[in-house]
This record gives structure tokens, C-alpha cells and sequence, in this order.
């Protein structure tokens, strides 16, 4: 007599969906963390094959991964050449600083009314983790926790919308700072963070707002996004 086919229960049928939810998600939080900690550059092909066996998994699952990546504006997806981390323009650079000057300054205002002492605590417990960073030169630490600041104070601020929002801008930024070559110091930005905080402590919420839109304004003015245009003669004569 013929063995039935073995039935798959509901409980199975339920994982493999899961597992590759789960799966495509992990993809693209490592493409995301390695654009952020500035290990994959702007321009890099990323090779489904080579990530399917990084991670051991389907190219379909890769390709789940690169869509969603492509969405959030991280992943050019190009016909017949394939994935790259996404090449921002300069407009593009300028109006994600215009937009992220718009929603922080906005939201540290309102944080001035309704922040506590325990908050603040949180707050400055985030600095002490940038300084420790900063001083022992962790680079990828550094960067993610002083990109996460901004994005604790929108978790503080109570809107997980605006926590999700800020934390797809910052990748975009990170992004952008990668293409345009920023040399603004990371003391510098965490001395920046340290004054907001003290501002948001005093409640003070013109001073917030200044500070805010001055530490943005910083880590834009030091992006390259004002090249100079070289004189065809100049870069055409040869070098003696």
C-alpha cells in the first residue's frame, strides 16, 4: 500500500513564514548597522549570492532584504547591474538636514515642557556611553551612539512614529556623510549633544532650540556639498 504523504500541521505551516520574516529582517539590520558604523560605502555592489551564503539563506529572502532597503532609500536597485548602496545626491543631503532641522527643533521645544528629572537621567546616561566611545576612538560605536541620541530623544518624547522616522532620516544621513566625506570631529558633535541636554534640564527652551538647529547646521556646513568646480585647463595640464 502507498505511504500517505506526511500532512504538515498548522503550528509548521506558521514557522516558515516567521522564519523568513525573521530572516530578512536580520539582512537588512546588518546592511543598515555596517551604513551606519561606516563599514559598506556608498557605491558598493552588494552581491545576492555572496549575502545568501553570508547568511545562509535563499536568494528570494536577499532580494525581500534589498526591496526593503530600497524603500528606506539605502539600496539603489538598478535592471540588469543589480543592488549598490544607494549615491545621495547634494539636493537630496540638503533636504534631509532641512527636514531634520524642521522635526528636532519642533520636538525639543515641546520636550522642554513635558521632560522629568528620571529622563534627563537617561539622557545623561547616554552621554557618559558617547564620551567613553569618543575617548578610546571605538569609530563604530561612536557613530552609532551619537546618531541614537537624537533618536532617544524622540523615544523620551513619547512618539514612536517620530522614533521610527528620526532613526530612517539618521541612516540616511550616515549615508550622506559617507558620500560627502564629513570631517566634523566626534567631540565636537558630542559637546554639542552635552549642551542640548543642559539646555532640556534648565527647560529652556529657546536655548534648545538654537542649540539644536546650530549642531545640525555644524555637521551640515562640514559636508562637502559645495564642491568646487575645477578649470578644465587646470585639471587638464599636465604635471611636471
Amino acid at each position: 500500500m502507498p505511504r500517505r504523504a506526511a500532512r504538515s500541521s498548522p503550528a509548521a505551516k506558521a514557522v516558515a513564514p516567521a522564519t523568513a520574516a525573521g530572516s530578512t529582517q536580520r539582512i537588512v539590520e546588518a546592511i543598515t548597522t555596517a551604513i551606519v558604523e561606516r563599514r559598506l560605502m556608498p557605491g558598493t555592489k552588494l552581491a545576492e549570492q555572496k549575502i545568501a551564503d553570508l547568511f545562509a539563506v535563499s536568494r528570494t529572502i536577499v532580494r525581500q532584504a534589498l526591496n526593503q532597503l530600497a524603500r528606506d532609500r539605502l539600496v539603489t536597485l538598478t535592471p540588469a547591474r543589480g543592488a549598490y548602496v544607494a549615491t545621495p545626491s547634494v539636493e537630496e543631503a540638503r533636504q534631509v538636514f532641512e527636514l531634520r532641522e524642521m522635526i528636532e527643533s519642533a520636538m525639543v521645544r515641546q520636550l522642554c515642557t513635558r521632560i522629568d528629572d528620571a529622563q534627563i537621567r537617561q539622557l545623561r546616561a547616554h552621554l557618559a556611553q558617547e564620551r567613553e566611545a569618543v575617548a578610546r576612538t571605538d569609530v563604530p560605536g561612536r557613530t552609532r551612539l551619537l546618531a541614537d541620541f537624537h533618536v532617544v530623544l524622540a523615544q523620551i518624547f513619547g512618539n514612536e512614529v517620530l522614533a521610527q522616522l528620526l532613526a530612517d532620516l539618521l541612516n540616511r544621513s550616515s549615508l550622506i556623510a559617507l558620500m560627502y566625506q564629513s570631517s566634523h570631529s566626534a567631540e565636537a558633535s558630542q559637546a554639542e549633544h552635552e549642551q542640548i541636554v543642559e539646555a532640556l534640564a534648565r527647560r529652556d527652551a529657546r536655548a534648545a532650540v538654537k542649540l539644536m538647529a546650530q549642531h545640525l547646521h555644524s555637521v551640515e556646513r562640514n559636508l562637502r556639498l559645495n564642491p568646487r568646480t575645477p578649470d578644465l585647463a587646470a585639471a587638464l595640464r599636465p604635471v611636471d
